[in-house]
C-alpha cells in the first residue's frame, strides 16, 4: 500500500475511540462467555522448534548509546527493526527514549535510529511531546512508525522520514504491535495496549474499517509510574500463526490471542483475574491461551518472536531473558545485566534461520542498545 492511501485513513481513525464495534455475520453461540483456560493454535502454524537459540548467543556487543544529541533524552525502552528500505534503511533500529536529560522517567520525547552495527551513533528520527514517556514503537511493512508515550496524548503516526502525521487519542498507551494483512483483501492492524488493562485494535488500509476497537479487557496493571510500571506489554504478532502474544508483568504470564486479526467485536476476549483464564465470545476461533506462567518469569516487560517462531521474554525483575516455545516449554534463560535495577525493556530479533538469528535489546542501566550474537 502506498503512503498517500494510509494517511487519510489514519486521520479518520484519530477521531474514533475504542467504543466503536464491528458486527459479525455469525451470531454469538450459546456457549459464549464461558471461561476458556486455553485454545488450540491454528492448524497452519509452523512446527515448534525446540532448539535453543539463546544458548547460541554468547557474544554481548554494544551497538551504541541512545542519548539524543539535541535535548539529552536517554533511557532506551521500546525497540523495533525497519523491515525495508524506504526513508529508513532495512535493518536499522528505532529506539524510544523514556527519560529526559535529567533522568526523569516518563519525560522522554524522542525516537533514535541506529545502524545495527557495533559503535553506531544515534540519530534523531522523531521528537514530539505527544509521545512523552516514549514506551512503544512499531514499524509497518513500508516503514510507517506508530509510537506512543505513557504520559503522551496517545498513539502517534510518523512517516518513514520521522514527520508526524496524526495522533490517535488513546489514553495511557503502554505498548503496540503491527500486524500485516493476512492476504490481498485483508486490512492492516496495529494492536495497542493501555494502562487500563485493555487491548485496542486499529484497522486501516484499503480494507480496514477506519475505526479503533477495544477487543479485549481485564489485564492487570500495578498502577505504578516510571520504570516500575507493569501491565499489558510485550505485544508481538506472529503472522504465520495469526497469533498475538501478550506479556502480563503483574501476574508473570505470557498469553496468546488466537486468530488475532479476526478480533472484530468489543471486548471479544475478557481476561479473568489472575490472567490465566479467559471469557471469549467466539471460543472456537478468537480466544486467549495461557502460554506460560510463573518462574522463571519475574516481572516480564518485553518480548520478541524469533524467526523460528519461539519467544524471548525480558524480565524487568532480574534482567534475565527467557526463551519459550509457543507451547510454553522453557528452553533457556540468560542474565544480560548484573545490576539490581531493572534495565531490559526492549527486544527485537533479526535473522532468517536458527543459524543467523541475533537479538537486540535495550539496557537503560547502560543507556545502550546491545546485540546478542553467536
Amino acid at each position: 500500500m502506498s503512503t498517500p492511501e494510509r494517511f487519510p485513513t489514519i486521520l479518520i481513525l484519530a477521531v474514533v475511540l475504542a467504543s466503536s464495534a464491528c458486527d459479525r455475520s455469525n451470531s454469538v453461540p450459546a456457549t459464549a462467555g464461558q471461561a476458556m483456560p486455553s485454545q488450540i493454535r491454528n492448524a497452519d502454524s509452523a512446527p515448534i522448534d525446540d532448539t535453543s537459540i539463546l544458548k547460541r548467543l554468547t557474544k554481548d556487543v554494544v551497538i551504541g548509546s541512545t542519548l539524543d544529541r539535541e535535548n539529552g533524552d536517554m533511557g532506551p525502552r521500546a525497540l523495533a527493526i525497519a523491515p525495508t528500505t524506504y526513508g529508513l534503511k532495512k535493518g536499522q533500529l528505532l529506539v524510544c527514549n523514556f527519560e529526559d536529560s535529567s533522568g526523569v522517567a516518563g519525560n522522554g520525547t524522542t525516537i533514535e535510529v541506529l545502524n545495527p552495527t557495533r559503535g553506531s551513533n544515534p540519530r534523531r528520527f522523531a521528537q514530539s511531546d505527544d509521545i512523552k514517556g516514549c514506551n512503544a514503537v512499531a514499524i509497518t511493512s513500508d516503514n510507517q512508525v506508530y509510537a506512543a508515550g505513557m504520559n503522551g496524548t496517545g498513539l502517534v503516526l510518523f512517516n518513514q522520514d520521522g514527520k508526524q502525521v496524526a495522533a490517535l487519542p488513546i489514553k495511557a498507551p503502554f505498548d503496540d504491535a503491527y500486524a500485516p494483512p493476512g492476504n490481498l483483501y485483508a486490512p492492516e492492524y496495529v494492536f495497542v495496549s493501555d494502562r487500563a488493562g485493555s487491548l485496542i485494535s486499529l484497522s486501516f488500509g484499503a480494507y480496514g474499517t477506519g475505526k479503533t476497537l477495544q477487543v479485549a479487557t481485564g489485564f492487570a496493571d500495578n498502577a505504578k509510574t516510571g520504570w516500575a510500571a507493569l501491565g499489558t506489554t510485550g505485544l508481538q504478532y506472529d503472522s504465520k500463526a495469526n497469533a498475538l502474544y501478550i506479556v502480563d508483568g503483574v501476574n508473570d504470564t505470557v498469553v496468546e490471542f488466537t486468530d488475532a486479526n479476526s478480533l472484530l467485536e468489543r471486548n471479544e476476549i475478557v481476561v479473568e483475574k489472575g490472567g490465566k483464564t479467559f471469557k471469549c465470545l467466539h471460543p472456537q476461533t478468537t480466544c486467549g491461551k495461557l502460554v506460560y506462567s510463573g518462574s522463571p518469569l519475574k516481572a516480564p516487560d518485553a518480548a520478541t518472536i524469533l524467526p523460528n517462531g519461539n519467544l524471548i521474554i525480558a524480565n524487568a525483575g532480574n534482567n534475565t531473558l527467557v526463551e519459550l516455545t509457543p507451547s510454553g516449554r522453557v528452553l533457556d534463560t540468560k542474565s544480560v545485566d548484573s545490576s539490581k535495577a531493572p534495565g531490559i525493556f526492549g527486544l527485537a530479533a533479526s535473522g532468517t534461520s536458527d543459524r543467523n538469528t541475533v537479538l537486540f535489546f535495550t539496557d537503560k542501566n547502560r543507556n545502550n542498545v546491545q546485540e546478542l550474537k553467536p
